[in-house]
Protein backbone atom coordinates (compact mmCIF):
# COMPACT_ATOMS: atom_id res chain seq x y z
CA UNK A 1 0.00 0.00 0.00
CA UNK A 2 1.20 3.41 -0.69
CA UNK A 3 1.18 5.95 1.78
CA UNK A 4 1.81 9.95 2.55
CA UNK A 5 1.79 11.53 5.88
CA UNK A 6 1.57 15.21 6.98
CA UNK A 7 2.99 16.23 10.06
CA UNK A 8 5.04 19.54 11.07
CA UNK A 9 6.53 17.36 13.59
CA UNK A 10 10.07 16.29 12.16
CA UNK A 11 10.53 13.68 14.61
CA UNK A 12 6.93 12.30 14.81
CA UNK A 13 6.98 12.21 11.16
CA UNK A 14 10.10 10.28 10.67
CA UNK A 15 9.00 7.80 13.57
CA UNK A 16 6.04 7.14 11.52
CA UNK A 17 7.94 7.10 8.08
CA UNK A 18 9.77 4.39 9.87
CA UNK A 19 7.32 2.92 11.23
CA UNK A 20 4.85 2.52 8.47
CA UNK A 21 7.70 1.62 5.94
CA UNK A 22 8.59 -1.75 8.57
CA UNK A 23 5.07 -2.44 7.93
CA UNK A 24 5.44 -2.93 4.50
CA UNK A 25 4.12 0.36 3.51
CA UNK A 26 5.28 2.89 0.21
CA UNK A 27 6.10 6.02 1.39
CA UNK A 28 4.98 8.59 -1.28
CA UNK A 29 5.28 11.70 0.42
CA UNK A 30 6.34 13.21 3.45
CA UNK A 31 4.96 17.17 4.12
CA UNK A 32 4.46 19.68 6.96
CA UNK A 33 1.23 21.35 6.32
CA UNK A 34 -1.86 20.95 4.38
CA UNK A 35 -1.17 22.30 1.33
CA UNK A 36 1.90 20.23 0.82
CA UNK A 37 -0.78 17.87 1.78
CA UNK A 38 -3.30 18.38 -1.34
CA UNK A 39 -0.84 18.17 -3.73
CA UNK A 40 1.13 15.16 -2.61
CA UNK A 41 -2.61 13.74 -2.26
CA UNK A 42 -3.07 15.03 -6.55
CA UNK A 43 0.24 13.49 -7.69
CA UNK A 44 0.82 10.38 -5.96
CA UNK A 45 -2.70 9.47 -5.22
CA UNK A 46 -1.77 6.81 -2.31
CA UNK A 47 -3.99 4.23 -0.48
CA UNK A 48 -3.82 6.44 2.61
CA UNK A 49 -3.11 9.30 4.01
CA UNK A 50 -1.68 10.02 7.79
CA UNK A 51 -2.63 13.42 8.84
CA UNK A 52 -2.05 15.86 11.73
CA UNK A 53 -5.18 17.67 13.03
CA UNK A 54 -3.30 20.86 13.54
CA UNK A 55 -0.91 22.18 11.12
CA UNK A 56 0.63 25.03 9.48
CA UNK A 57 -0.01 28.15 9.28
CA UNK A 58 -2.73 28.33 12.14
CA UNK A 59 -2.69 25.15 13.60
CA UNK A 60 -6.42 24.56 14.38
CA UNK A 61 -8.08 22.49 12.19
CA UNK A 62 -6.23 22.48 8.94
CA UNK A 63 -5.53 19.12 8.57
CA UNK A 64 -9.45 18.25 9.15
CA UNK A 65 -10.36 20.01 6.34
CA UNK A 66 -8.02 18.87 4.43
CA UNK A 67 -8.77 15.27 5.01
CA UNK A 68 -12.68 16.44 4.23
CA UNK A 69 -11.32 17.87 1.10
CA UNK A 70 -9.49 14.48 -0.04
CA UNK A 71 -12.19 12.37 0.91
CA UNK A 72 -14.45 14.31 -1.42
CA UNK A 73 -12.17 14.47 -4.07
CA UNK A 74 -9.97 11.36 -4.19
CA UNK A 75 -12.16 8.71 -2.36
CA UNK A 76 -10.10 6.58 -2.99
CA UNK A 77 -7.33 7.92 -0.60
CA UNK A 78 -8.41 6.79 2.96
CA UNK A 79 -7.50 9.13 5.80
CA UNK A 80 -6.44 8.24 9.17
CA UNK A 81 -5.93 11.65 11.40
CA UNK A 82 -3.59 12.03 14.41
CA UNK A 83 -3.85 14.23 17.18
CA UNK A 84 -2.57 15.26 20.49
CA UNK A 85 -5.68 15.29 22.61
CA UNK A 86 -9.06 14.20 22.32
CA UNK A 87 -10.99 16.25 19.98
CA UNK A 88 -13.96 14.93 19.75
CA UNK A 89 -15.66 17.37 17.54
CA UNK A 90 -12.37 17.08 14.92
CA UNK A 91 -13.64 13.34 14.67
CA UNK A 92 -17.32 13.54 14.60
CA UNK A 93 -17.09 15.76 11.38
CA UNK A 94 -15.08 13.57 9.62
CA UNK A 95 -17.22 10.62 10.29
CA UNK A 96 -20.41 12.47 10.09
CA UNK A 97 -19.15 13.03 6.42
CA UNK A 98 -17.31 9.69 5.15
CA UNK A 99 -18.28 6.42 6.62
CA UNK A 100 -15.31 4.11 5.45
CA UNK A 101 -11.94 4.36 4.90
CA UNK A 102 -11.87 7.17 7.86
CA UNK A 103 -9.82 6.87 11.31
CA UNK A 104 -8.77 9.18 14.10
CA UNK A 105 -5.92 8.26 16.51
CA UNK A 106 -4.08 9.89 19.32
CA UNK A 107 -0.34 10.49 18.52
CA UNK A 108 0.65 8.36 21.65
CA UNK A 109 -0.72 5.02 19.98
CA UNK A 110 2.15 5.56 17.30
CA UNK A 111 4.17 4.30 20.33
CA UNK A 112 2.52 0.78 19.85
CA UNK A 113 4.01 -0.22 16.43
CA UNK A 114 2.00 -3.16 15.35
CA UNK A 115 -1.51 -1.67 16.69
CA UNK A 116 -0.77 1.39 14.69
CA UNK A 117 0.38 -0.44 11.54
CA UNK A 118 -2.64 -2.83 12.04
CA UNK A 119 -4.72 0.35 12.38
CA UNK A 120 -3.41 2.52 9.28
CA UNK A 121 -4.06 -0.95 7.26
CA UNK A 122 -7.54 -1.38 8.08
CA UNK A 123 -8.11 2.53 7.30
CA UNK A 124 -6.33 1.96 3.55
CA UNK A 125 -8.65 -0.85 3.39
CA UNK A 126 -11.77 1.01 3.93
CA UNK A 127 -12.88 0.08 7.26
CA UNK A 128 -12.27 2.41 10.81
CA UNK A 129 -10.20 3.07 13.69
CA UNK A 130 -11.25 5.21 16.52
CA UNK A 131 -9.15 6.10 19.53
CA UNK A 132 -10.78 4.08 22.70
CA UNK A 133 -10.15 7.70 24.61
CA UNK A 134 -12.42 9.74 21.40
CA UNK A 135 -14.93 6.76 21.62
CA UNK A 136 -15.61 7.70 25.24
CA UNK A 137 -15.87 11.28 24.92
CA UNK A 138 -18.33 10.96 21.63
CA UNK A 139 -20.11 8.43 23.98
CA UNK A 140 -20.83 11.41 26.33
CA UNK A 141 -22.39 13.58 23.55
CA UNK A 142 -24.83 10.59 22.74
CA UNK A 143 -28.61 10.91 23.30
CA UNK A 144 -31.25 8.34 24.50
CA UNK A 145 -32.57 6.39 20.99
CA UNK A 146 -32.90 2.64 20.06
CA UNK A 147 -29.66 2.22 21.38
CA UNK A 148 -31.50 1.08 24.47
CA UNK A 149 -33.00 -1.44 23.08
CA UNK A 150 -29.55 -3.06 23.08
CA UNK A 151 -28.50 -6.05 25.44
CA UNK A 152 -25.74 -5.24 27.66
CA UNK A 153 -23.66 -8.19 25.51
CA UNK A 154 -24.70 -6.13 22.69
CA UNK A 155 -23.36 -2.66 23.68
CA UNK A 156 -19.78 -4.48 24.68
CA UNK A 157 -20.06 -5.70 20.91
CA UNK A 158 -20.84 -2.71 19.37
CA UNK A 159 -18.30 -0.65 21.50
CA UNK A 160 -15.57 -2.91 20.71
CA UNK A 161 -16.91 -2.35 16.96
CA UNK A 162 -16.71 1.00 17.36
CA UNK A 163 -12.50 1.00 18.33
CA UNK A 164 -12.21 -1.06 14.44
CA UNK A 165 -12.42 -4.44 16.27
CA UNK A 166 -13.38 -6.96 13.61
CA UNK A 167 -15.50 -9.96 14.56
CA UNK A 168 -12.68 -12.40 15.33
CA UNK A 169 -10.93 -9.28 17.63
CA UNK A 170 -14.30 -9.05 19.39
CA UNK A 171 -14.78 -13.23 19.70
CA UNK A 172 -11.07 -12.57 21.24
CA UNK A 173 -11.68 -10.00 23.61
CA UNK A 174 -15.56 -11.44 24.53
CA UNK A 175 -14.21 -15.51 24.91
CA UNK A 176 -17.29 -15.73 22.78
CA UNK A 177 -17.40 -17.39 19.18
CA UNK A 178 -17.68 -15.16 15.82
CA UNK A 179 -20.76 -17.08 15.46
CA UNK A 180 -22.05 -15.95 18.65
CA UNK A 181 -20.53 -12.60 17.31
CA UNK A 182 -21.87 -12.48 13.97
CA UNK A 183 -25.72 -13.36 15.59
CA UNK A 184 -24.86 -10.34 18.27
CA UNK A 185 -24.38 -8.06 14.90
CA UNK A 186 -27.36 -9.14 13.36
CA UNK A 187 -29.46 -8.43 16.38
CA UNK A 188 -27.94 -4.91 16.47
CA UNK A 189 -28.95 -3.93 13.03
CA UNK A 190 -32.47 -4.85 13.65
CA UNK A 191 -32.70 -3.09 16.89
CA UNK A 192 -31.47 0.38 14.66
CA UNK A 193 -33.25 -0.37 12.00
CA UNK A 194 -30.76 -0.18 9.67
CA UNK A 195 -31.67 -1.46 6.44
CA UNK A 196 -30.40 -3.86 4.75
CA UNK A 197 -27.62 -3.52 2.68
CA UNK A 198 -23.65 -4.21 2.43
CA UNK A 199 -22.49 -5.56 5.49
CA UNK A 200 -19.74 -3.35 6.18
CA UNK A 201 -22.03 0.12 4.97
CA UNK A 202 -24.44 -1.20 7.80
CA UNK A 203 -21.57 -1.81 10.51
CA UNK A 204 -20.45 1.47 10.15
CA UNK A 205 -23.75 2.85 10.41
CA UNK A 206 -24.18 1.41 13.39
CA UNK A 207 -21.03 2.45 14.81
CA UNK A 208 -22.06 5.95 14.26
CA UNK A 209 -25.58 5.62 15.65
CA UNK A 210 -23.66 4.26 18.91
CA UNK A 211 -21.33 7.47 18.81
CA UNK A 212 -24.36 9.77 17.96
CA UNK A 213 -23.08 11.06 15.08
CA UNK A 214 -25.62 12.13 12.65
CA UNK A 215 -24.62 11.59 8.68
CA UNK A 216 -26.54 12.67 5.43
Amino acid sequence: MRAVIAEDSLLLRIGVVKVLEAAGFEMCAQVADAEGLLAAVEEHRPDIAVVDVRMPPGFTDEGVRAALVIRRQYPRTAVLLLSQYVEERYAADLLAAHTSGVGYLLKERVADVEEFAEAVRRVAAGGTALDPQVVAQLLIRRHSDPLDRLTPREREVLELMAGGRSNSGVATELVISESAVAKHINSIFTKLDLPKADADHRRVLAVLRFLGIATA
